[in-house]
């Protein structure tokens, strides 16, 4: 049972160890604790990334990389991959921006921001900077790796 399902087994081990790793390779960075980013999105390394490369390169290596499902798993990895370090990173700077001239409005103006939509707490990290992504595409490809081998 493992030894055919390691590719996804690898692609879940891969992912909840580069949710472990986050907030004592920010201590590293900080010297600062950060508990909750074993719970959160965004920061390094990418999650996300390693979930999908260690499913890519288990199934490439299960399959010798000429199946239409490794060209199938490759295409979801990159179009995850893509998306954590553009469409989700830059959506995650537009909410620090919109919050920062929510802010400046209401300390410069005497304008009456009443709508409770303006009290919302919207989460600024959303995405990554590509050395995140490339972070949890070496983990991914160690763990993918490391599963291969082992099974």
């Amino acid at each position: 049972m493992i030894r055919s399902m390691y590719p996804f087994w690898s692609a879940m081990v891969s992912a909840l160890i580069a949710q472990f790793l986050k907030p004592f390779l920010y201590y590293a960075g900080t010297r600062k604790w950060r508990w909750r980013l074993m719970f959160e999105s965004g920061g390094f390394p990418s999650s996300h990334s390693a979930l999908v490369t260690a499913l890519a390169l288990s199934v490439g290596l299960q399959e010798q990389f000429r199946s239409a499902i490794f060209a199938v798993t490759l295409s979801l990895a990159v179009v995850v991959m893509y998306d954590a370090a553009n469409v989700r990173y830059y959506s995650g700077q537009n909410i620090r921006i919109t919050q920062q001239l929510l802010r400046d409005l209401k300390s410069e103006t005497d304008i009456e921001l009443d709508d409770p939509i303006y009290d919302t707490k919207v989460k600024e990290v959303l995405g990554h900077k590509w050395r995140e992504v490339i972070g949890g595409m070496l983990l991914g490809s160690v763990i993918a790796l490391l599963f291969h081998y082992y099974f």
